[in-house]
């Protein structure tokens, strides 16, 4: 009996964990596969990482101008922009973490050290980015993912090959049946 007791109380950790796991990891950990599959841009991913960093400088700077105002439509718009400016820097270092180093860096690069480095200054400068409020922070933040742009050169993409065309009701596609019985199969058996 207590056996039994013991392995129902462990399936209900482990399901709770794997709940709690669920729930409580931020969507951006679940952005994008880790598998090859060629969808996304390097050098987009890197100008999106700018104009993220763009948008932390202008929270930086509506922060400044609200500084010492003390109503409360001014304090809720500092909330708004220091919850804003914490948002992006996150999503920098998750495009990062989840990304570039997951799938970008890798061992059997010959500047293998040297691209780690480069990646790893981009989330130390966006976590210092939420911790501070000045816009040499940002500079920084800005100056570490301009530093990954020569590894992410733009390039042309081939266009997406054209999905199959749709084939006509009637058409003869290699085997025998109706297809007039509304849903494009015929049941029937001679």
């Amino acid at each position: 009996m207590k056996i039994i007791q013991t392995t129902t109380r462990h399936t209900a950790i482990a399901l709770f964990t794997l709940i709690a796991i669920a729930v409580l990891l931020p969507a951006a950990a679940w952005a994008h596969c880790q598998i090859p599959c060629g969808i996304y841009d390097d050098h987009a991913r890197v100008q999106a990482m700018l104009e993220d960093a763009a948008t932390i400088r202008k929270g930086v700077v509506e922060l400044k101008a609200l500084a010492g105002q003390t109503d409360v439509q001014s304090l809720n718009q500092i909330v708004r922009w220091v919850g804003n400016k914490e948002e992006y820097a996150q999503k920098i270092i998750a495009t990062i973490s989840d990304y570039f180093l997951t799938q970008r860096v890798n061992p059997d690069q010959a500047d293998y050290m040297e691209r780690l480095k480069k990646h790893h200054a981009v989330i130390l400068a966006a976590m210092k980015a939420k911790q501070n409020a000045d816009l040499a922070t940002v500079d920084e933040l800005t100056a570490t993912i301009q530093a990954l742009a020569p590894y992410y050169p733009e390039h042309d993409h081939d266009p997406a090959p054209d999905p199959a065309p749709a084939m006509a009701p009637d058409a003869d596609h290699g085997h025998d049946h109706d297809h007039d019985d509304g849903h494009g199969h015929d049941h029937s058996r001679p």
